[in-house]
């Protein structure tokens, strides 16, 4: 019950987006956490501290992270670069509060706070020295549905001198300094059988709630039980299993007062003991040390030129065991239905004839599933890996990065039709390591190939789910990240281990017969359509010329599949007969697919109209800020979910006349082709994939629509524009 009830949470959460983490920060118009930094003194003495501040202040209902941000979050880090010789200490937040979204508890605050850190100059630096000091700023800010990381840099131009204070600083840092919990000595945490007992003496009366600096003692979500203990508090906590082997640090607090307090546990027996050095109490001395007595003896100096500082991941820094167990499920989700998806039908035919042929045999059927699943998983491991690579040296590309190149088309052109032409009856293949031998005579190579081929087609669509789950899958560690593209081939390869190894489910496979014959003609039509298809997104890349140049290509191999069919049933057949037609793609990929003039803007035409441009992130911000609503549609030649979307909703007659009263500007974002401003604004909103759609009400942070369009949805946001205007 416990598992069913988690599991279920965790599939609700990710329906609602929380936990969808964005790939790239925000830009400067989307970001939802405004900072600024101020100093108590722009002219500190030689040798003598400056406390500075950075003030946070987040959208309306939207929140930024505590220290230890609980389940799921990332606080606020800091990079800093000031002179040599000189440190800034850590940063010390304000006390959070508990924040809980079906089950998933997070250390928020919830509305604008300051951050405090101490900066030391050295006794060396001379009056009127010059103190450029400059912060690179990393965070997530969170709203009750979605996560967007963010960043900003932040600059000052100190001088030593007189520490003068500066008035609107000083306010700002003593405002922030009184906000921070106070320390409080004489607290004891004490382990009593699967609890934590803490006590603290000489607090207020409230409601208090205990927040860990560090996870594994308690579960953010652990029900907290609090009593009056004299003048102090008493709070029991069910322990979250082994302790971490360090004294306890945190905050108490009741929403208006917060103290600072540590502890070192003890076990029960010493429940009754008074706190000393030797029994848990941690001085006063020690706890000011960590909260503002001395900056972090670690010094920001400049790194030397052929040299990197590595700093903290914060794909690392963002992890949960939560945060991955959702985008695994949605991985899982979404994976199976890929196989619904209308760009993969074609290529699971293929595996439902070779399952069909495996007749009531069960090993046959355990061994077709398998390969098939391993093809599967392989090959979004495969493209997972490649993906996570080529962004890690700098290449702006999406999920969906293996259609966006001519060449990759050309050879699933040839390939299709290949196959196309084998399930026709043209010719047969005896070699169990070609893609399409999965289909006539089974085995683990085919079933492998097989499944490898309809991974490869099929993972550029995005349906549900897949979206927040390929997110985060590129924000977190690789590991993890090709643990969740595992996890999307095991999903789409569940359905066929299901029949390899349900035994029920085998008993209702269809015999082998003479039916199979004529089932395996039909399938080859299928298949020329996905040909078709395919040759049309490659004129849509590169032009008219692009595309005879593929169907020439395609017809090489035709005619020599064609005498390759003849020579094998006169039984002298050789592979040497596919040697012309291989050359003359090897030379096509080498020299590259040329594109006719005319066909520079084929994949990116638009057609323009007063209510209906193009996509740029500099059009969008000049609409936004003359208050004109926006429809933003990023699509592709070879996203059909896309495609079918424009036929059935956008591109409606109702739905264009409504637009049109409410004076709604499309604005269309093509990605058939690479587009690194496509793909990082994407990045920017927590996509990786498409379709992708938006709307911008005037005045309004922009709305997600589902991936799957009615016209119901877009009229009606229209409507919303058109009845606040008047």
């Amino acid at each position: 019950m416990i598992v069913l009830r988690r599991l279920l949470t965790l599939l609700v959460t990710l329906a609602f987006g929380v936990g969808v983490i964005a790939l790239a920060p925000a830009s400067a118009q989307e970001r939802h956490i405004e900072a600024s930094l101020a100093f108590e003194t722009r002219t500190p003495k030689p040798g003598e501290s400056v406390t500075l501040a950075i003030r946070m202040k987040p959208e309306s209902g939207w929140h930024g992270y505590w220290t230890n941000p609980g389940a799921a979050g990332l606080p606020v880090e800091a990079d800093w670069d000031v002179p040599a010789g000189v440190s800034v200490s850590s940063l010390r937040h304000p006390a959070p509060h508990l924040l809980d979204v079906q089950g998933i508890a997070s250390y928020v605050h919830d509305g604008p706070f300051t951050l405090l850190a101490t900066m030391k100059v050295p006794q060396s630096l001379a009056p009127g020295t010059a103190l450029p000091v400059e912060v690179a700023l990393s965070w997530l800010v969170c709203s009750d549905t979605l996560c967007v990381p963010e960043r900003a840099t932040l600059s000052a131009n100190l001088e030593v001198g007189s520490g003068a204070p500066d008035a609107a600083g000083a306010r700002i840092v003593a405002a922030a300094q009184r906000a921070m919990p106070k320390p409080l000595s004489g607290a004891t945490l004490t382990r009593d059988g699967k609890d934590w007992v803490f006590s603290s003496a000489g607090v207020a009366r409230g409601n208090y709630r205990l927040f860990p600096e560090q996870e594994d003692w308690f579960d953010a979500a652990a029900k907290q039980t609090v009593s009056r203990n004299g003048d102090g508090v008493s709070l029991r906590i069910p322990a979250a299993g082994t302790a971490p082997g360090t004294a306890f640090r945190g905050v108490l607090s009741n929403g208006t007062k917060s103290y600072l307090v540590s502890a070192r546990p003890v076990a029960s027996s010493s429940a009754n003991a008074q706190p000393s050095a030797q029994s848990g109490e941690i001085s006063d001395d020690e706890m000011l040390s960590q909260a503002d007595r001395e900056p972090s003896p670690t010094m920001v100096e400049p790194a030397p030129a052929t040299e990197s500082v590595a700093a903290p991941s914060l794909a690392t820094q963002a992890v949960s065991g939560d945060v991955l167990r959702i985008a695994l499920v949605g991985a899982l989700l979404g994976g199976l239905l890929l196989n619904l998806m209308p760009c993969v039908f074609p290529i699971l035919s293929l595996k439902a004839l070779s399952l069909a042929k495996s007749g009531g045999d069960p090993r046959a059927a355990r061994v077709e599933g398998v390969g098939y699943a391993a093809g599967v998983i392989a090959t979004s491991l495969l493209l997972g890996a490649l993906l996570i690579g080529l962004r890690a040296i700098g290449m702006e590309i999406g999920w969906s990065f293996q259609l966006q190149s001519p060449g990759v088309i050309l050879v699933l052109l040839v390939l299709t039709g290949a196959i196309a032409l084998n399930l026709a009856g043209l010719f047969e293949l005896p070699m169990p390591a070609f893609a399409a031998r999965g289909s006539q005579t089974g085995g683990f190579l085919g079933a492998f190939s097989t499944g490898a081929l309809a991974a490869f087609i099929a993972m550029p669509c995005s349906g549900p789910f897949m979206a927040g789950a390929l997110g985060a899958a590129l924000v977190l560690p690789a590991p993890l990240a090709l643990a969740v593209f595992a996890m999307l081939g095991l999903g789409m390869a569940l359905p066929f281990l299901a029949v390899a190894f349900i035994p029920a489910v085998q008993r209702r496979l269809p015999k082998p017969g003479a039916w199979m014959d004529t089932l395996r003609k039909m399938l080859s039509l299928p298949m020329f359509a996905t040909a078709l298809a395919l040759a049309w997104l490659l004129g849509r890349q590169t032009g008219v010329n692009g595309m005879a140049l593929g169907l020439l290509v395609l017809s090489l191999f035709a005619v020599s599949l064609w005498w390759y069919g003849l020579r094998q049933r006169r039984g002298s057949a050789g592979w040497l007969t596919l040697a012309p037609a291989a050359l003359a793609l090897a030379a096509v990929l080498t020299v590259g697919i040329p594109e006719a003039p005319s066909a520079a803007t084929a994949s990116g035409e638009v057609a323009e109209g007063d209510l209906h441009e193009t996509f740029s992130t500099a059009r969008l911000a000049e609409l936004r800020a003359a208050g004109t609503p926006v429809f933003v549609d990023f699509t592709a030649d070879w996203c059909l979910v896309c495609k079918v979307n424009e036929r059935v909703a956008i591109d409606t007659e109702a739905t264009q006349e409504a637009f049109a009263e409410a004076g709604v500007v499309t604005l269309t974002g093509d990605w058939t082709r690479q587009d690194p401003e496509i793909t990082a604004y994407l990045a920017d909103h927590g996509r990786n994939s498409i379709p992708f759609y938006q709307f911008y009400a005037p005045g309004e942070a922009a709305e997600v629509l589902p991936q799957v369009l009615t016209p119901q949805v877009l009229i009606g946001k229209a409507e919303e524009v058109g009845e606040a205007a008047s």
